[in-house]
């Protein structure tokens, strides 16, 4: 998967103020520790999200639709994925961090049931902001391992 890099920074730069660079993605695609899921379209990839797992704990990294695609269910489903993998590796938890700003963000992770657990000053650079740091509590449900449908 490094080699969506391009399309991923391409889908970053239209939603971010302080986008990961190319290099930032291949590398988290390239690690052990780290995987990376895409939401395809008719046009190519409209969405994705990277995640890690280390000793028990995930981390969302990075989550983002294409803004023409937005408000169809694709953040929810990547989302989705993403937990369903994390829970396979075996976690126990979930973090990931959020702009106090972004409202819409908030209540996807809300609806996903992560609850706030801290906060961090001056976390974003483009423009300075704190980030609210969220987790979930992972269940080990007997059917983790089902299929998960991204585009429905």
């Amino acid at each position: 998967m490094p080699a969506d890099a391009p399309a991923l920074v391409a889908i970053e730069r239209r939603s971010f103020a302080d986008p990961w660079s190319e290099g930032s993605f291949r590398e988290s695609l390239r690690a052990s520790w780290s995987f990376g899921l895409v939401a395809q379209g008719a046009d190519g990839i409209i969405g994705y999200l990277i995640a890690r797992e280390a000793a028990g704990t995930g981390e969302i990294l990075n989550l983002a639709v294409d803004p023409p695609y937005r408000r169809h269910g694709i953040a929810r489903a990547l989302l989705d994925a993403g937990l369903t993998a994390l829970r396979r590796r075996h976690v126990q938890e979930v973090y990931l961090e959020v702009r106090v700003s972004n409202e819409p963000a908030q209540a996807l992770y809300r609806a996903a049931r992560f609850l706030p657990v801290g906060r961090r000053r001056s976390y974003y650079r483009n423009p300075v902001e704190d980030a609210l740091v969220l987790r979930l509590a992972v269940d080990q449900p007997e059917n983790a391992t089902g299929r998960v449908n991204m585009l429905d």
